[in-house]
């Protein structure tokens, strides 16, 4: 039976451009309780990564960059100033990602919410959206980013794209045209309008300039559906043809039909779902950091125990890891070795185990005792959570050798507690877990937006 959600045949007939318009402008995402419960949840994981970001020192050098722009409606985490829709949907999308402990999502390979958030927060602001249409164009914002992902192919990731730069403008496009109630046709030309804005590369990671892509790919798929809203017209069918996005970006990967497959049936953001991070730091270790911390409770092992340590992956899985051992927390995020020694040595790792400061002596005396290895007779990893594992495997000095795998991604247990973590269990921000699982109305968003400025910085 076809999804309720799939293309016409007369769509069929159009190209995969205009099928993508098509199904963006006809969703109904209000309709399945799933969903929003979800989008619900993703703003909540959202705002506790967005908040805790604010302090971050590369947030706060691109705030005085941007100090010039205080003429708008649009709120700002961490600051007073109001400024325009496109200035804080780059402002809170690189708060948003600061900390690298925004969500995931398997079937983009990168961070929805970071991006897509921070254009609708803005663009609600400025159009009096209510927070039920808010939470509908988050959902077909993370539509669009999963399907583009299942769609596109490992290779654009492994080239050395950033999925979340280079996928979240389109996502964004998508998502503020939805909001802005474009017809087709519109929302046809806001997607290649963000389409040729895509950018961002994989080499920035463990820098500052890894949570910018977030900021400028929120700005660009706004401006993109901005531009399109004011009739800007541009080439339709960006998706298609021999130079269109897919067969530019895909290494020849691409199987564009995805695109439309099972569109909201179930909706991606519920299905497989965001997985909220439990640790600020690159996805890619939480594997071996689950395993790690597993093997060191069952065994009560301390760092003296340990001679070495051993992390498998599936072949690509340690795609974004840096293999050099880290000066400061910022690059710690990047390596499993120091993510595997900090868990071995002080448990769960905090927000302070990935500050950016310089890292710990005895954490890096351990992490130089922990190597990485393929499995090649694992399956590559790809946007299929079944191809991801990693096995950690630690010799003893005594000899013993002990060994766990873990594979599957274990998200955070409770949000409400990693938000309160978060915003350091400051009581006035204490209503807005509530708050966000209830709040319908235009009032209601401008309850949340009110408190952003409260934020220290």
């Amino acid at each position: 039976m076809p999804s309720p959600h799939a293309p016409s045949v007369g769509q069929q007939a159009a190209g995969i451009t205009r099928r993508l318009a098509d199904a963006i402008t006809q969703a109904s995402p209000s309709r399945d309780a799933s969903a929003i419960d979800a989008a619900r949840r993703g703003i909540l994981d959202f705002l506790a990564a967005a908040f805790a970001g604010a302090s971050d020192s590369g947030y706060r050098k691109l705030l005085t960059v941007s100090a010039n722009d205080s003429r708008g409606e649009a709120a700002v985490i961490g600051s007073a100033a109001r400024v325009s829709a496109q200035q804080a949907a780059l402002l809170n999308g690189y708060a948003g990602h600061a900390l690298d402990y925004d969500d995931v999502h398997s079937s983009v390979r990168g961070h929805p919410s970071t991006v897509l958030l921070p254009a609708l927060f803005a663009l609600a602001q400025t159009r009096g959206s209510s927070a039920l249409d808010l939470l509908d164009a988050y959902v077909v914002g993370v539509e669009t980013m999963a399907r583009l992902g299942l769609a596109l192919g490992s290779r654009h990731y492994e080239q050395g794209f950033h999925n979340t730069a280079t996928l979240g403008a389109l996502g964004v496009a998508a998502a503020a045209s939805y909001l802005l109630k474009l017809d087709a046709a519109s929302v046809e030309n806001a997607l290649g309008l963000a389409a040729t804005q895509s950018a961002g590369l994989r080499l920035q990671f463990g820098s500052e300039a890894k949570p910018l892509h977030a900021g400028l790919a929120a700005r660009a798929g706004l401006f993109a559906a901005e531009l399109a809203a004011a009739g800007l017209q541009g080439s339709s069918e960006a998706l298609d043809g021999p130079i269109g996005f897919f067969a530019v970006f895909s290494g020849g990967a691409a199987q564009p039909e995805r695109v439309l497959e099972a569109w909201g049936a179930p909706w991606q953001i519920a299905v497989p779902g965001l997985y909220f991070k439990p640790w600020a730091c690159c996805t890619a270790t939480h594997y071996a950091v689950h395993a790690a911390l597993t093997l060191r409770d069952t065994y009560r092992l301390t760092p003296d125990d340990i001679g070495e340590v051993t992390v498998t992956f599936p072949p690509g899985g340690d795609t974004p890891l840096s293999r050099a051992l880290p000066s400061t927390g910022l690059e710690a995020r990047f390596s499993v070795a120091y993510a595997v020694a900090a868990a071995l040595t002080d448990g769960s790792p905090g927000l302070a185990t990935f500050a950016d400061v310089p890292v710990r002596d005895d954490l890096i005396a351990l992490a130089r005792r922990v190597a990485s290895r393929h499995d090649e007779t694992a399956a590559r990893a790809s946007t299929d959570p079944a191809t991801r594992f990693s096995t950690v495997e630690i010799v003893l000095r005594n000899g013993t050798v002990l060994s766990h795998k873990t594979d599957r991604l274990y998200s955070a247990e409770d949000l409400h507690a990693k938000f309160a973590d978060a915003t350091g269990h400051d009581e006035r921000f204490a209503f807005i877990p509530t708050h966000i699982d209830t709040m319908q109305s235009t009032a209601d968003l401008a309850s949340l937006f009110n408190v952003f400025a409260q934020i220290h910085v």
